[in-house]
């Protein structure tokens, strides 16, 4: 009996199995079809569009009666533009070269003064703590906020965040805050780790405080890899850190939608960190940041190849200054520490451990960044290919498991996504900082006197023109199911989880097969040799003056530029010319798209396997995990609620606002600041203090959250006196604006609140003061 319900028990699960094998065929067969109709889609209308140019250069090429005249001209320019390409090439190529050779410059366009080397530590790196000297004409105050800003470390040079003059440093100094920068050296010190590197940029954030005693505390900005650094950063050090600032930055390794982000499938099809530590051991334990500048260079074939290039020819007369400045950061390639990659493929990108409090660095327990007490502002697009929104927040939800744990541990999440900019325009791009990250230095402040919560940050409008322009926001309350709802589910992530163990499989397979030999064969010669060959290196130095083919370009350039005679825009042969490359980059688009539809097709079918996953059984992660239901218990939940008949004026007021603001599920800007000047300049509330006047938010919200009812309830025992009740309305009013201009429910509110507190009620809903 026994052995016949084994049987039917096993026949059971190959039945499941098999369907599952069907559904996934199925799921197949549609994906390929959506990604069939989207690539075809878009290389037909790109067809279309240049078969009717060349019409129109057919019309004009049979219709000119002087076609060896504009061909002439044509030729004369082409090859004018052609020697002064070669030189534009030629010096990026010197600049990289002179980085490979040992030089150290850095991108930054301002001065700065080393404030804290970490090659003299305790525990050495190669990271440095230097402030920006602000340009003629700015003045910072040491007395207000500092910034410290930490770029990306993923195979390129630090610099990239103060890039130009419109950008995040750019933005700060205008505003007058002191900004630092933390910067790292090419190679790694010996023994070098992660959590050194954290070690250090804790030691930063210290002087930082140091140096502005009157101040609070910094704000921490981390671009792309720098962002989870920074928040490695404020989960180490709660108390030192202020707001984090996360731009373009993955949290969230295994997040992202079918079709949209294949870059989330290369650590499945490449044997996870396989690939890692393998490159460590021939490079003599040192990682060769090249790979990971190669493997983003691989993404969009059509720009690393053609475009980028091609743009530069088709402009050679004004492109060159704007293609060295980024091609001068793009070209430096940086190293890690073996223990440094391997730490950042396992925890993060492989392994997702961050989010889930799983990943270890250095201590004892794992990093939890439930632990990080100060605002964290999180800048996502949806035009970001190598950090989606998803992969920038989808750690809100595991995290924290409902909008409810956000308020009750205190936190104040607030994120933007911006329509289309690209991954590096997140830091980069003039118009954003000129926006959004204007918006976030100018808003810090105002975001901490929010209630806890998660909000969503959206900038309304634009007011003025020209230099004196500027941009309103508000921040509007969501919870975790808007977070969500930016994915497509999170189903597909079984399948990276299962890609995470066989990724434990390879490395320790080839820990006890290979390692010991390849380490034997490997040597700082064969290392030094590979580096130099590497492909991204020897592009560069072939079109260097190291190349004595090359070198002359300079001097010929020289004599272009006084002898240029650029063709008229008209000229037939020109427009020949771009719709030749445009063809050319739609042909390499069209391959780079079938590629990723191949990539994620090809992953999907070994990695959903229901056959394949069942190596994976009880290594799943839980995805529809919830932590509300225990959150009544949390201890800060309960001390608040101990406390909802007490408190004076004060805990009354901050208590009313709170309901107001959750009642519009929004908070403009002008309200913000009408309460942040309040709430700072008058008594009771300006002799808090900032710490004392967060903690009352934070009781109140708890108290809201849970006794919504009960908290208007005993306002009357909070103020017992009508005038402290008529004054604590009047404070409320006068900060929630015009009543004219509120919703419903809040004008709703206003007058309960009043009835409660029994002072007259001369606001009315929304629509009786419309017909009035």
């Amino acid at each position: 009996m026994d052995d016949k319900s084994g049987v039917a028990q096993k026949g059971a699960l190959l039945n499941g199995d098999l369907s599952k094998l069907a559904e996934l065929a199925q799921s197949l067969v549609e994906l390929s079809g959506n990604h069939f109709e989207k690539i075809a889609s878009s290389f037909g209308a790109d067809l279309r569009a240049h078969l009717s140019d060349w019409q129109n250069i057919s019309r004009e090429l049979s219709q000119s009666g002087d076609l060896p005249a504009k061909f002439a001209e044509y030729v004369t320019d082409a090859g004018q533009r052609w020697i002064l390409f070669l030189d534009i090439m030629r010096e990026v190529g010197n600049f990289a070269v002179e980085q490979m050779e040992g030089g150290e410059r850095l991108v930054l366009v301002y001065d700065f003064n080393v404030v804290i080397d970490g090659r003299t530590l305790e525990r050495p790196t190669n990271y440095l703590l230097v402030q920006i000297q602000p340009p003629e004409g700015v003045q910072t105050d040491p007395t207000l906020r500092p910034y410290m800003i930490i770029d990306p470390r993923a195979g390129h040079g630090a610099g990239i965040g103060g890039f130009k003059s419109d950008s995040q440093v750019g933005v700060a100094l205008a505003h007058g805050h002191p900004v630092y920068f933390v910067i790292f050296l090419p190679k790694p010190q010996p023994g070098q780790t992660l959590a050194d590197v954290c070690m250090a940029e804790g030691a930063f954030v210290r002087e930082i405080a140091k140096r502005h005693p009157v101040a609070p505390r910094p704000v921490i900005i981390g671009n792309c890899q720098g962002g989870w650094a920074a928040m490695l950063l404020a989960a180490s050090n709660p108390d030192l850190t202020g707001p984090v600032v996360a731009s373009g930055a993955p949290l969230s390794y295994w997040a992202g939608v079918r079709g949209k982000n294949p870059l989330r499938y290369s650590g499945g099809l490449a044997f996870g960190a396989l690939p890692a530590v393998i490159t460590s051991d021939i490079g003599n334990g040192v990682f060769d940041g090249a790979h990971l500048v190669l493997n983003f260079e691989l993404m969009n074939p059509h720009n690393t190849w053609w475009s980028k290039y091609y743009d530069v020819f088709a402009k050679a007369d004004t492109e060159g200054p704007r293609f060295k400045g980024f091609e001068r950061w793009w070209s430096t390639f940086y190293f890690m520490n073996e223990a440094e990659i391997r730490w950042i493929v396992e925890n993060l990108f492989i392994g997702n451990k961050l989010q889930g409090s799983q990943a270890f660095l250095g201590g004892r327990a794992p990093v939890d960044l439930r632990k990080i007490k100060a605002p964290i502002i999180v800048f996502a697009s949806q035009g970001d290919d190598i950090t989606p929104p998803q992969q920038a927040l989808n750690w809100i939800p595991v995290v924290y498991g409902d909008e409810r744990e956000i308020r009750a541990r205190g936190q104040r999440i607030v994120y933007m996504v911006h329509e289309d900019v690209g991954h590096l325009g997140i830091f980069v791009s003039a118009k954003v900082a000129q926006k959004q990250h204007d918006r976030i230095v100018t808003t810090l402040e105002m975001i901490e006197s929010l209630a806890p919560g998660l909000y969503e940050m959206r900038i309304e409008k634009k007011i003025g023109e020209g230099t004196s322009a500027y941009y309103v926001m508000s921040c509007e309350e969501r919870n975790v199911a808007d977070i969500r709802a930016l994915d497509d589910g999170a189903g597909d992530e079984k399948s990276f989880a299962l890609v995470a163990r066989l990724s434990e499989f390879w490395v320790n397979a080839y820990e006890f097969g290979a390692r010991p030999y390849v380490k034997a064969l490997a040597s700082p010669a064969l290392a030094d040799a590979l580096v130099w060959s590497h492909p991204l290196r020897a592009r560069r130095y072939l079109l260097s003056d190291k190349n004595p083919a090359v070198a002359p370009i300079g001097t010929f350039a020289e004599t272009v530029r006084k002898e240029r005679k650029p063709a008229d825009p008209s000229n037939p042969f020109l427009k020949s010319e771009a719709l030749a490359a445009g063809l050319i980059e739609q042909t390499l688009k069209f391959w780079s798209d079938v590629g990723a539809a191949a990539k994620e097709l090809m992953f999907i079918s070994l990695y959903a396997n229901p056959f394949l996953m069942r190596m994976n059984e009880g290594y799943t992660p839980e995805t529809d995990a919830k932590l509300g239901e225990t959150l009544r218990e949390l201890p800060e939940v309960e001390a608040a609620l101990a406390k909802i008949e007490q408190g004076g004026f004060a805990e009354a007021v901050v208590r009313m606002l709170i309901l107001m603001a959750r009642s519009r599920g929004a908070v403009r800007q002008s309200r913000l600041e009408r309460s942040n000047l309040i709430l700072r300049s008058t008594e009771p509330f300006k002799s808090l203090g900032d710490e004392l006047r967060s903690a009352i938010i934070h009781e109140q919200t708890l108290i809201i959250d849970f006794e919504p009812e009960a908290a208007i309830a005993v306002l009357p025992k909070m103020l017992p006196t009508l005038d402290e009740r008529q004054r604590a309305i009047a404070l409320v009013e006068e900060i929630a604006g015009d009543p004219l201009e509120m919703a419903e429910a809040t004008a709703r509110l206003l007058t309960v609140l009043r009835e409660t507190l029994q002072t007259q009620a001369p606001v009315e809903p929304r629509e009786k003061s419309l017909q009035a």
